[in-house]
């Protein structure tokens, strides 16, 4: 085991002294996960809840709170962040919200805390926002995935996340590609007609929008926000990336339009 550096010779707590270290690029990404009766997540998906925008609020609360990692930790050192974001993966199987944070900065110290505290706050801050439908939801498996720079070097997870389970249920078990049956989509005209289809398709793929978009080389933003309503479409371009790597055509994203 490597020695521990918030302590000092005499075995005190001590800020670790980094003035002498170069200035590097380091990068870190953590995941966490909120579980909830499925009425809620259902709440959170039509934007339903009381409090208004549940994802919204949570993601500009993992930024702030980000920002905030030394004001919180005693020993971690302020830094000048670069960059924070956060996205969100609704799992209705689980009846969870998958939160990823990454962040970035140009610094003597790295933001592997930076990143478990913008998971954190924004599980909690979604707790908060819907707290009033259910007081049992379950907040875990935060955890660092990844992080670069720094003299370790680069370090990538290799545990798998934990089975998803819904409170008192075992998450189904993924059904084959072949035996799928899609619920048909509506033929008239809407104007999220496309997104609803992706979605369908999606949830009976089992299929999680981070990891997609990152086989496809697609940015997950623009993945999560059309989900999310925030992007009108997406582009031909996104939608032959997406259907490649699945080995399928843009027209199988969509089944029933």
């Amino acid at each position: 085991m490597s020695k521990l550096s918030h302590f000092d010779k005499d075995g005190k707590a001590a800020m670790v002294d980094v003035s002498a270290k170069d200035v590097t690029e380091r990068r870190a990404v953590a995941r966490g996960r909120i579980t909830m009766k499925p009425e809620t997540l259902a709440l959170i998906r039509e934007g339903t809840a009381d409090k208004g925008d549940v994802l919204g609020v949570a993601r500009v609360a993992g930024i702030m709170a980000a920002k905030k990692t030394s004001d919180l930790i005693p020993l971690c050192h302020p830094l000048p962040i670069a960059k924070v974001s956060l996205t969100f993966d609704l799992d209705s199987d689980a009846s969870s919200v998958e939160i990823t944070a990454e962040v970035k900065v140009n610094g003597k110290t790295g933001v592997e805390m930076e990143a478990l505290t913008a998971v954190s706050v924004a599980a909690l801050t979604i707790y908060d926002m819907v707290k009033a439908a259910d007081k049992e939801m379950v907040i875990s498996d935060i955890t660092l995935t990844h992080k670069e720079g720094g003299k370790s070097g680069t370090f990538s997870s290799k545990k798998e996340p934990a089975p998803l389970r819904s409170r008192g249920m075992q998450a189904r078990p993924a059904a084959r590609a072949e035996a799928v049956q899609l619920n048909p989509v509506p033929q008239h005209v809407m104007p999220n007609a496309k997104r609803e289809a992706l979605r369908h398709f999606m949830e009976a793929k089992r299929i999680k929008p981070m990891r997609w978009a990152q086989d496809a080389g697609v940015a997950t933003g623009t993945l999560y926000g059309f989900l999310q309503g925030q992007i009108a479409s997406l582009s031909p371009d996104d939608e032959i990336k997406l259907a490649k790597v699945l080995n399928l055509t843009p027209d199988d994203l969509y089944p029933g339009l």
